[in-house]
């Protein structure tokens, strides 16, 4: 089972939910870091270390998959599918494969998605 995060998750971090925090060093203790995709990341990111240090801490153990043709094909193909429009949340859902689990502040589009997709993928808000 992998953990993927939404941009939601990421807030969640910043905010310094207790609760997200834990899922976050669980899976890394279990040596499954948690993924997520450069489109996420621009979505969170607003500028240095400084500005955002608990979530540059919390980037050092997550793996950030790079949003290129492939992952943008699979994508597309579900924004069809379930007549969405957001590529950033198509992209997290696309990520996914049976037995994972989004983090996310937007579970009704991305249940659609992975509705989509066919995969048994737990949507868990965060």
């Amino acid at each position: 089972m992998t953990l993927i995060f939404d941009a939601g998750a990421f807030v969640a971090l910043e905010r310094e939910d207790r609760a997200m925090w834990r899922r976050l060093k669980a899976a890394q203790q279990a040596g499954m870091p948690p993924i997520t995709h450069g489109g996420v990341v621009a979505q969170v990111w607003r500028g240095g270390t400084g500005r955002q240090a608990l979530l540059a801490r919390a980037f050092q153990g997550i793996e950030v998959a790079p949003l290129g043709d492939e992952l943008g094909r699979r994508a597309g193909v579900l924004l069809a599918r379930c007549g969405l429009s957001d590529a950033i949340d198509a992209s997290v859902a696309a990520l996914a494969s049976h037995g994972d689990q989004i983090m996310t502040s937007d579970p009704d589009d991305l249940a659609a998605l992975i509705e989509a997709s066919g995969w048994r993928v737990d949507v868990i808000p965060s």
